[in-house]
């Protein structure tokens, strides 16, 4: 007598428990290349660097004189006036800003970042307590396609001296964060 199971099976609607999992076949072959996505935007492809380096003689006046930028221009988009003293922006974001000046003397001047020609721009202003030779500031801020920058010395009347002889007597970096 043929059990019921034994029925099924040879029906083919039973199965019996699995086997051991075989080894693993080959590789298949490798499918199409998918399309090309759009290319993704470059943050910091909006910088500029520009310094002296020839050691300027700069009549500085109590409201402000712009120092001259004419060495090692390397300004990818920003475009600068026939002065080399304001340097316009051709983007909007927010941008990191550099700036160091050297002078032969040590003075009671002040020095600035200015934006659009007449706005100081809050947290570029070094002010020095005691005579200095040297300016330095770094700041971070939003600034609009077309604005210009234009650094300077203030708040003395005097005739400053930048180093030079190709030492850098000051320079100037602006590099887009965003």
């Amino acid at each position: 007598m043929i059990t019921m199971c034994a029925k099924l099976f040879a029906a083919g609607c039973c199965t019996g428990n699995n086997g051991p999992t075989g080894a693993t076949g080959p590789t298949g072959v490798t499918g199409l290349t998918g399309a090309t996505g759009p290319t993704g935007t470059s943050v910091t492809a909006n910088s500029m660097y520009t310094s002296n380096t020839i050691g300027s003689t700069i009549l500085v006046l109590l409201g402000g004189t712009s120092v001259p930028l004419p060495n090692n221009q390397n300004l990818d988009g920003f475009s600068v006036n026939g002065a080399n003293t304001i340097f316009t922006v051709p983007v909007t974001g927010r941008y990191y800003l550099t700036y160091q000046i050297s002078t032969t003397v040590s003075l009671l001047a002040g020095s600035r970042l200015i934006l659009n020609g007449t706005t100081p721009i809050p947290g570029s202003i070094v002010s020095p307590a005691v005579a200095a030779s040297s300016f330095n500031n770094d700041l971070i801020v939003s600034l609009t396609a077309g604005n210009t920058i234009s650094l300077q010395f203030f708040g003395l009347l005097a005739t400053v001296i930048l180093v030079g002889g190709g030492s850098t007597g000051a320079a100037l970096t602006i590099i887009r964060l965003n």
